[in-house]
């Protein structure tokens, strides 16, 4: 079988609480890849793990993080909204997909920092659409991208020279095996996200897809460790 990246989407979120380093932990154990986090920025600019633009869903408290001293972050969750700085020494040597919502160009310019501050360049890839992946590429150069295209049609050449990505992600639902067949003689890889049952997993690895992102990624490790 041919190799396909098994990502793991905001860690092991059905075990346990996503974004967060047991979370990451329990995605690596369970035959993670990489693994696929968020990142936004506090009051005080410290890059953190959430998806969501306020702590309410996870953490119960109705406050943009944006609008939070990291100080105060940590507190009201007692800890257990990780910076990117723990995120990246938890996972070792593992690719890390950093999902940037919400990005501005000097949250973009702080988690570009904190990465070549702590080495992880070579380990570390981005996602998110045009206008973030903009930001990214031009914080970093050499950065590696994965551009989110939410359409079957290709994204403009022009967009693609800007950003020059090395893989389009795609929502599962668009993918098939003439849009992968195409992603690849244009040069590039072909991530697909969020696919969470078997069926899909395997529909997409016999489509030639490069990676996928799900909620179960120890189902997605076991279909790819032929079990």
């Amino acid at each position: 079988m041919r190799t396909v990246t098994a990502v793991a989407h905001r860690g092991d979120p059905y075990r346990v609480r996503e974004n967060t380093l047991p979370s990451i932990s329990s995605a690596l154990v369970r035959g993670a890849d990489a693994v696929e986090i968020d990142v936004r920025t506090t009051q005080d600019g410290v890059p953190v793990l959430l998806h969501d633009e306020t702590l309410k869903r996870l953490w119960d408290w109705d406050r943009p993080v944006a609008e939070l001293p990291y100080a105060e972050v940590r507190e009201v969750t007692g800890g257990g909204v990780p910076t990117l700085r723990q995120a990246l020494i938890a996972v070792g040597a593992h690719r890390v997909m950093l999902d940037l919502p919400g990005a501005t160009e000097e949250s973009v310019r702080k988690v570009v920092n904190t990465v070549r501050e702590c080495g992880a360049g070579e380990r570390v890839y981005y996602c998110a659409g045009p206008v973030a992946m903009l930001r990214v590429r031009a914080a970093d150069p050499n950065a590696e991208i994965a551009l989110t295209w939410t359409k079957p049609a290709p994204p403009r050449p022009t967009l693609i020279d800007a950003i020059g990505p090395r893989w389009l992600n795609y929502r599962f639902g668009i993918v098939g095996s003439e849009l992968v067949e195409r992603v690849h003689r244009d040069g590039m890889l072909v991530s697909a996200w969020t696919a969470d049952t078997a069926r899909t997993q395997r529909r997409l690895i016999e489509y030639g897809v490069d990676s996928i992102t799900t909620n179960r990624v120890d189902a997605l490790h076991g279909i790819l460790s032929g079990r």
